[in-house]
């Protein structure tokens, strides 16, 4: 059976656990990368559509949920997202932005695991798959179990990730590893994830999946001027992806669905200009069809103009800016992009992302409680997060 000492395990062959490896790598540190799964990178490889959407233009700390909103602030000023871009076209690989600074691959999100893989290889890092791990006992130096045998190592890394999408393998391994060990994990749930309907709200949007629009939405804090898609459980698309993150069960949705029209007074004036003219005409020339006939015979009815009074347009304007839902749930971890909430901040160095209470052992991507927005900002943290770790690991 193997008995070996390494400078440092990484457990986690994702995003962040792969960026600290080459990072600890690169100090000339003797780095192995253990992963329960039967391959690395697998958020990687999903991400974009596969496609692989590895950072945003715009990353700041204001696109981040966390209990401390300045811990992000250290790792994310030390590797920015002009720094893993450099990476990028350091190895050729063709990306574009798609929208609101997302940068997506021009070919396959592989071309970015491929790139992490050469980089772990050039500076001696080990990548192991197919290797459950048990944590027997903290030092340092920390030893570890796994099928082939013994390891022990100076620094021990945490990159494995949260919840989000268990079809992958996700489990919640930090999580219960952090309390075992008396860290304080904040509750956690899924976020970037699509919103369920029940009962009488789900029979009023039956029919209408498929059709996206523009719209502003709002649940809590957040505020997000993005595509809405309705489905056949309720809504998706990027804004209700990323108001999801900020909405609490029990707690409404509000969404403006014409952002950019003063539906109060352009009923107002066309029913002076076009007077004979129907609701659904109109309302047709600024939403999707179906959408209008289907809120024309839950509220609104089909009037001609010159029949609206004031409150009757009152009426109209409050059924679209905004509509106000209430969603039963969201789809959870199974379609969820990332896990919100996770090991306390306070628990962690902002600078080395070592435990306080734990020498040598350190905490890196969605396993702590940072969580970006949809858009590339996630893959950021990770980068960010795990370069932070391994220049001190």
């Amino acid at each position: 059976m193997l008995k070996e000492h390494t400078d440092v395990v990484v457990i986690g062959a994702g995003a962040a656990g792969l960026m600290c490896a080459i990072a600890a790598g690169e100090r000339g540190r003797s780095v192995r990368v253990l992963d329960h799964a039967n391959k690395v990178g697998k958020k990687i490889l999903m991400s974009g559509g596969g496609r692989c959407n590895f950072t945003n233009l715009h990353t700041a700390p204001e696109n981040f949920l966390s209990a401390n909103p300045h811990f992000c602030k250290s790792a994310l000023s030390r590797y920015t997202q002009w720094d893993f871009i450099a990476l990028v076209e350091k190895h050729r690989i063709a990306y574009h932005e798609k929208t609101l600074g997302q940068l997506f691959c021009d070919g396959s999100s592989k071309q970015i695991v491929a790139m992490l893989l050469a980089e772990c290889e050039r500076v001696g890092a080990q990548v192991q798959t197919h290797t459950p791990v048990t944590i027997e006992q903290l030092g340092p130096p920390h030893r570890l179990s796994t099928p082939a045998g013994t390891i022990t190592c100076d620094s021990l890394v945490i990159a494995t990730g949260g919840y989000s999408i268990p079809r992958m393998g996700a489990t919640g391994f930090g999580f219960d590893f952090a309390r075992d060990q008396g860290l304080k994990v904040l509750p956690t749930r899924a976020a970037l994830v699509p919103f369920v309907f029940e009962g009488r709200k789900l029979e009023q949007i039956d029919g209408l999946a498929g059709i996206s629009l523009d719209c502003l939405a709002e649940a809590g804090a957040g505020q997000f001027r993005e595509g809405t898609l309705f489905t056949h459980r309720g809504l998706s698309g990027p804004a209700m992806l990323q108001v999801s993150s900020y909405w609490q069960p029990g707690e409404p949705v509000r969404i403006d669905l014409l952002p950019e029209l003063d539906l109060n007074e352009t009923l107002r004036r066309l029913r002076a200009e076009r007077p004979r003219a129907q609701l659904k005409t109109v309302l047709a020339e600024h939403l999707p069809r179906r959408l209008v006939e289907r809120w024309c015979e839950l509220w609104l009815g089909n009037p001609r103009l010159a029949e609206l009074g004031d409150a009757a347009i009152a009426d109209i304007v409050r059924r679209c800016q905004p509509w106000t839902v209430w969603p039963a749930d969201t789809e959870g971890y199974r379609t969820a992009e990332v896990t919100i909430g996770g090991v306390d901040t306070d628990e962690l160095s902002s600078k080395t992302m070592e435990a306080f209470k734990l020498p040598g052992v350190f905490f890196i991507g969605e396993v702590v409680d940072v969580t970006g927005h949809l858009g590339g900002h996630n893959f950021q943290w990770a980068w960010a997060s795990g370069r932070a770790a391994g220049q001190f690991v």
